[in-house]
């Protein structure tokens, strides 16, 4: 599928509109923001489309949940821990790796997330997948997927740039492209598993109610010291279990 013009979802919009905020000072780190309705009505949104943003921005880090206190601004993003490199459908089920259905194949704008994880600059161009991955017909896991920008990605592994152009048929993940890429390139990478709820727009995609409880898993690629891929993978309850390796 080829790659659309550059856009900005709506909720991408709003999420910024609130992260520039926090960036700015209006909301400092430690403040509680405003009640749903009062920044609904300050923002001009509804609450639905608000709650979304608000949730977004709970998963990238910059705002925590505290029972009868609220939505705070946090200090610092949260570490990342987990580590495995593998295409999520293939992770899912090994015997028989999950189908992927594109769902967008677009160029973005950085959000606070790939500033953070790419450490994309303003104004950047980063590709953007987003892709159902399913099974016997039930929708399994919603991965949102982001490559470098070109100019990085042409440096430190020009073979992904390539592969990324060529549009793989049949559709696969970002990340299986990349796997598939990278003989004889060592990758590593960090991930983060946080709990949360699907919310309006991915239950719609996924076929769940929206506070479906899920988990959400962050990951981030690297060559050498250089991020090329960051992605977010979100699990709904009953999605197949993830296998997670330790080692000491």
């Amino acid at each position: 599928m080829a790659v659309s013009g550059q856009q900005r979802r709506p909720v991408v919009v709003l999420y910024e509109r609130i992260a520039d905020a926090i960036h700015e000072g209006t909301y400092p780190p430690g403040s509680t923001l405003p009640s749903e309705p009062r920044l609904a009505a300050e923002l001009g949104v509804s609450r639905p489309a608000l709650r979304e943003a608000l949730l977004l921005l709970q998963e990238d880090g910059l705002l925590s949940v505290r029972r009868g206190v609220g939505r705070t601004v946090n200090d610092r993003p949260p570490r990342r821990g987990y580590e495995h490199i593998q295409p999520l459908e293939e992770l899912l089920s090994p015997g028989s790796p999950l189908r992927v259905r594109p769902l967008l194949r677009a160029v973005e704008e950085p959000t606070d997330f790939t500033t953070q994880h790419l450490l994309a600059p303003a104004g950047a161009e980063l590709r953007f997948w987003e892709s159902l991955l399913a099974g016997d017909g039930t929708a399994a896991a919603l991965s949102q997927e982001w490559a470098a920008a070109e100019e990085v990605l042409e440096q430190f592994h020009p073979a992904f740039a390539a592969a990324l152009r060529a549009a793989p048929t049949p559709a696969t993940s970002m990340l299986a492209v990349l796997a598939a890429a990278s003989r004889g390139v060592t990758l590593t990478a960090h991930s983060g598993v946080t709990a949360t709820l699907l919310g309006q727009r991915r239950g719609e995609q996924l076929g769940r109610p929206a506070d479906t409880p899920a988990v959400l898993v962050t990951q981030v690629v690297r060559v050498d010291d250089t991020p090329i891929l960051a992605a977010k993978h979100m699990l709904p309850t009953g999605a197949p279990a993830m296998p997670v390796l330790q080692s000491n």
